[in-house]
């Protein structure tokens, strides 16, 4: 037994939200590929310097069509996250997703993906391998990918980590995912000089699916009448049939061999995130 409040969702705060997202038990990407994919075959490594199982992908079946996946996945326990660096991707991690990308246009497969990462992993050997080029790199590569991209935060998503599979020509969040450049954690430290006023960051960082799609940078918030740790065969089925539904809306204005609604596709994807943050003054 616990002592814990149970808030209602109604009630639900902005911390209340990360506390959900970061829930061990939410179902994590490969959660979604067993359950929505068939004939699903992982592709390691970035052929250069490893493979890292933080961030995965490789191909599978999706409601009949072929597809590329890739997303984040930690662990479910001390070894799982040890195993997986606790889902924070390393610079080969962002290497082997713009592979597989390269990949997805070379044959003309859509690709999904699974946004669940409390960020870029921060250690030093990562850094001398060159993280932020890997991002970077990563981030060039999927903005120009010539084929269809649906992305999906399922869970946490933080920083540049999130942010590397997170340009697609769709964006769906579940309603008790986050998505923001820094934890509230991280935010409070560096604002207040106290980690511990992390409800208030998370409140002020407008870190919510509703927040986010507020600001049109999330096309579609689904809800979760449950969460999805408490639901999770009904949270996969609800994420896969809107997945469908966005992925058939822009395939539909796609044609691999028609180079005008290749370019129209990615100028719409390009304007989609380059209004982001526009503003004005008076």
């Amino acid at each position: 037994m616990t002592d814990e409040v149970i808030t209602p969702e109604s009630q639900l705060t902005a911390m209340d939200r990360v506390r959900l997202a970061r829930d061990p038990n939410r179902p994590g990407t490969l959660d979604y590929v067993n359950e929505l994919l068939e004939r699903v075959v992982e592709l390691r490594g970035d052929r250069s310097f490893g493979d890292d199982q933080a961030l995965i992908g490789g191909l599978g079946t999706f409601r009949g069509r072929a597809v590329v996946w890739m997303g984040h996945q930690g662990g479910t326990n001390t070894k799982e996250n040890l195993e997986r660096n606790f889902g924070m991707p390393r610079p080969e991690g962002f290497r082997k997703a713009k592979r597989l990308m390269q990949h997805a246009e070379k044959f003309a497969l859509p690709i999904i993906t699974f946004v669940d990462t409390s960020g870029a992993d921060p250690g030093i050997s990562s850094e001398e391998r060159g993280q932020a080029t890997a991002i970077a790199e990563c981030l060039l590569q999927m903005i120009g990918t010539r084929v269809p991209i649906v992305c999906t935060v399922i869970g946490e998503g933080g920083s540049g980590g999130a942010l590397s599979i997170s340009l697609g020509d769709r964006m769906l969040m579940l309603e008790n995912a986050v998505y923001a450049v820094a934890s509230p954690e991280a935010c409070a430290a560096i604002l207040w000089k106290d980690a511990g006023k992390a409800a208030e960051a998370a409140a002020t960082m407008r870190v919510t699916a509703a927040d986010l799609q507020r600001f049109g940078m999330v096309d579609e918030l689904i809800a979760e009448p449950i969460p999805a740790h408490e639901a999770t065969r009904d949270t996969i089925r609800t994420v896969g049939e809107r997945i469908e539904h966005h992925l058939a809306e822009v395939i539909a204005s796609w044609d691999k061999d028609d180079n005008a609604a290749i370019e129209a596709m990615l100028d719409k994807r390009y304007q989609k995130y380059r209004v982001m943050g526009a503003w004005t003054t008076v």
